[in-house]
């Protein structure tokens, strides 16, 4: 059977439980690789404040640690746990670490690439923080690239709310 949208996929919660893609079904979804390494890592900060900002109209934001870009996210589950609440406080979902390419990528992001391929057809996530936004019924819509700003997202965010 073909995998049709978001809502097949489960990943695993910095908490340790599995949590389906399903659970977000009706909601707006921003998937974001994310390092606390990384130059891009203020972005933090931006993320959270979409969160908090459009939540209660059905958005969620869903992080996913990766170190496949420059060793940026070494640490371990608890490391992340520990600097995405004291460095960065973020209170969106974040998922256990995962690799974003290659042969050992999550499904998850093996569907979003197929989904939206990036500049000129290319399938890899190129560096963290690259963002696919995902509408109330599951179709991946959109990618955006690491350099776009959380703040840059609040229309095609707000167009899909």
């Amino acid at each position: 059977m073909e995998t049709k949208t978001f809502y097949d996929f489960s990943a695993k919660a910095l908490a340790s439980e599995t949590v389906p893609m399903k659970s977000y079904q009706g909601k707006v979804v921003l998937i974001v690789n994310v390092a606390s390494k990384c130059g891009f890592t203020p972005q933090y900060t931006g993320l959270e404040a979409l969160f908090q900002k459009y939540r209660d109209r059905g958005l969620v934001i869903l992080g996913f640690p990766c170190n496949q870009f420059g060793g940026q996210e070494p640490g371990t589950t608890e490391d992340i746990r520990q600097f995405c609440s004291l460095t960065y406080p973020v209170s969106f979902p974040l998922f256990e670490k995962v690799d974003v390419n290659g042969g050992s990528a999550h499904p998850l992001y093996e569907y979003l690439k197929k989904a939206q391929a990036g500049v000129l057809g290319s399938e890899a996530v190129k560096w963290n923080f690259t963002k696919f936004l995902v509408d109330r019924q599951g179709a991946v819509v959109e990618r955006f690239a690491p350099q776009a700003s959380p703040e840059s997202l609040a229309a095609p965010i707000e167009a899909l709310l």
